[in-house]
């Protein structure tokens, strides 16, 4: 039985101060929010972090609590523009920084291209897969002016992936949450066997 409610971490990887990919993503936020879920959002361009650097980050005075919020999470909801085919430097800084945190969790994906932006789903995917991580079989792209305008959504057909997005990170995200928490507590082997805490 799904989880009766989700954390999720809803992460915007723009640093543009009126991008789009924010206003999406806030959107299928607040849809989360109005579903049960509980929503925190991380915006890059209002908390940015610095540039990872693996002698450092950890000792940053902002990571701890940052690391907190990543290990609360059941859901991740990616937003990132498409930049040259691959994802913003924002969010791969921000992918960066963690590892374990992700394993057995739900990487939801949302990109803002112009070229369906298939390349950056992929490149999540690819996170995802070598952190232990599950993702959606899909990820919901749109495009700017076409999609959204004026900070709004104008398309229904953007609306309808999104709501079938929403429902699935609830869906799936939960299911996957109660096996990771009786994985973490019980004795069976599997990939999260390395997480236990002895």
């Amino acid at each position: 039985m799904p989880d009766p409610f989700l954390n999720i971490l809803a992460v915007i990887g723009s640093l543009h101060g009126e991008s789009t990919t924010r206003v999406v993503v806030s959107h299928a936020g607040e849809r989360l929010r109005a579903e049960g879920c509980s929503v925190d959002v991380l915006d890059l361009w209002k908390e940015p972090l610095l540039l990872y650097s693996p002698d450092t980050a950890e000792t940053q005075p902002s990571f701890t609590a940052l690391k907190a919020r990543v290990d609360r999470a059941d859901v991740f909801l990616l937003g990132t523009p498409d930049y040259h085919g691959s994802i913003s430097s924002a969010m791969k800084n921000f992918l960066d920084h963690f590892w374990h945190e992700f394993a057995g969790k739900l990487f939801a994906t949302i990109v803002a291209s112009h070229e369906k932006g298939l390349t950056v789903t992929d490149q999540l995917r690819t996170v995802a897969r070598q952190c232990y991580a599950w993702t959606l079989p899909y990820g919901v792209s749109f495009a700017d002016g076409q999609d959204v305008r004026d900070g709004k959504i104008v398309s229904d057909s953007l609306n309808k992936r999104l709501e079938m997005m929403i429902r699935d990170a609830r869906t799936y995200g939960g299911l996957l949450a109660h096996q990771r928490r009786a994985d973490l507590a019980g004795t069976e082997p599997g990939f999260l066997e390395r997480l236990r805490k002895k």
